[in-house]
């Protein structure tokens, strides 16, 4: 008797499990990492070699590196690993060259999901009768990403618009996975040699709040909106984002202009028309610095598919589910930050970088500043075409470790964003260099000069 009243306990432990969201990721987790452990075992032990020796397939044999396992191991879990590795393929130098190279293979890799999946969650949303007023949207998607897929469509007057829509069940699932991520990272944090400099507990804190943000799509309608105003302001009419359809926006569904145009990496198409592809980079760079210096918002994700050169003349940014926010006093040390990284002033660089993130007991101040001329000093001397970033962010990280400091996240995430800008700059303004460019470095001080002029009246209120 006791034994079957301890079964159906087991049974029922087993069942509630299997039902809430987080023990069932856990569950997930545990069989796709013991299956990739396992594979990683068969592959040390030749037993994969042989297997596909053994089939006829001796040339498609590949040696699994722990980079490839991981790429395939974050595919098999899903949505939510898929971004994180997206987010380590665009972090050259935050993460080891070999996991970077590895992930970028995940960039444009998502599978779609199906176009009923689309429907059904157009009439949830909006009901039959409302979702029937967005017509000709086409089947096949625009794009499809980790956590939602693109289509094209039109409102019942005509008007083109693409239509957000997200991967269905995503939001309990990328919670659940969330819980288990950090406890590795607790893990990590605790187990590996130095792992406290990468703050990998900080990081996933930072990607949960990232990602809960491009979880709620009216988030995203808002941040669109608040670009716009501030691009209006700012007096730069030949820069916008996508127009929200609020009407037909919620938490997994967002309607907005659809934009006509060239990528920024589609160099071959920019140069056939005789787009002045400089300019229109400098013009995109100063208004996204204008953006961090007066109003501490902008855009977060400028890799090349998120920036346009529009038919009509114009510069369009797209997809604003993750935005940078600092606060007034991050916001000072950011902008003493560029001052100091235009100028050259190392000192001053790193007294900001000590007040950024703290520094050990056993800092050596002058070592530290010699060590941050050696590795910046290239951005100051060659131009964008020149630069190899690629040795660039892990020299900063290798003196960042030697001597023992946290690099602060306001500067990951600016650095980030200075990274994609390069990945274009390279074709479309080789010749550029954003921290000696007057056009861009005269109009930054007076920027930051303006705004803090701004700060202390603020102040004095």
């Amino acid at each position: 008797m006791v034994g079957y009243l301890l079964l159906a306990v087991l049974a029922v432990l087993f069942l509630l499990s299997v039902a809430l969201p987080v023990p069932r990721r856990m569950w997930a987790f545990s069989l796709i990492t013991a299956k990739y452990f396992w594979l990683w075992v068969a592959d040390v032990l030749q037993l994969r070699r042989a297997f596909f020796a053994l089939t006829g397939r001796s040339a498609k044999y590949q040696k699994l590196t722990r980079p490839m396992l991981m790429r395939m191991m974050c595919e098999d879990l899903g949505p939510t690993f898929i971004k994180f590795g997206q987010i380590i393929a665009s972090s050259s130098g935050m993460f080891p060259d070999a996991y970077v190279k590895e992930f970028q293979r995940v960039l444009d890799r998502v599978k779609p999901f199906p176009f009923e999946d689309v429907q059904r969650t157009l009439i949830e949303e909006f009901g039959a009768e409302k979702a029937a007023q967005l017509i000709d949207v086409e089947p096949k998607q625009l794009a499809s990403a980790s956590i939602a897929q693109v289509h094209t469509a039109k409102l019942r007057d005509g008007t083109p618009v693409v239509i957000k829509v997200q991967r269905p069940g995503i939001i309990p699932r990328c919670m659940a996975d969330m819980k288990i991520m950090r406890f590795m990272a607790k893990l990590l944090a605790k187990f590996r040699r130095d792992a406290d400099l990468a703050n990998p507990v900080g990081i996933i804190d930072d990607f949960t709040n990232t990602l809960a943000e491009e979880l709620d799509f009216r988030k995203e309608a808002a941040n669109l909106d608040k670009f716009n105003d501030i691009m209006r302001e700012l007096g730069h009419k030949n820069i916008r984002a996508p127009v929200p359809q609020h009407e037909y926006t919620t938490r997994k569904v967002l309607v907005m202009e659809k934009f006509l145009g060239l990528r920024v990496d589609n160099f071959t198409e920019i140069k056939a028309k005789g787009i002045d592809g400089e300019t229109k980079l400098v013009d995109g760079l100063r208004a996204w610095f204008q953006c961090v210096v007066f109003y501490g918002f902008f855009h977060g994700d400028v890799h090349a598919g998120n920036l346009m050169l529009l038919d009509d003349d114009t510069i369009g940014f797209l997809d604003f589910g993750i935005v940078g926010r600092f606060d007034d006093k991050a916001r000072y040390l950011v902008t003493d930050y560029m001052i100091a990284f235009a100028s050259g002033n190392y000192k001053r660089l790193a007294e900001i970088i000590v007040e950024m993130s703290g520094a050990p007991d056993t800092l050596n101040l002058e070592a530290f500043i010699g060590d941050l001329k050696e590795t910046y000093s290239p951005l100051l001397t060659l131009s964008f075409g020149q630069v190899n970033y690629a040795d660039f962010l892990p020299g900063i990280q290798k003196t960042a470790t030697r001597h023992r400091m946290k690099m602060p996240n306001e500067f990951i995430l600016i650095t980030k964003q200075l990274l994609y800008f390069d990945r274009y700059a390279k074709s479309l303004a080789p010749k550029l260099n954003v921290f000696t460019d007057p056009r861009l470095v005269l109009g930054m001080m007076q920027d930051i000069q303006k705004a803090r002029m701004m700060v202390e009246a603020k102040k004095s209120v």
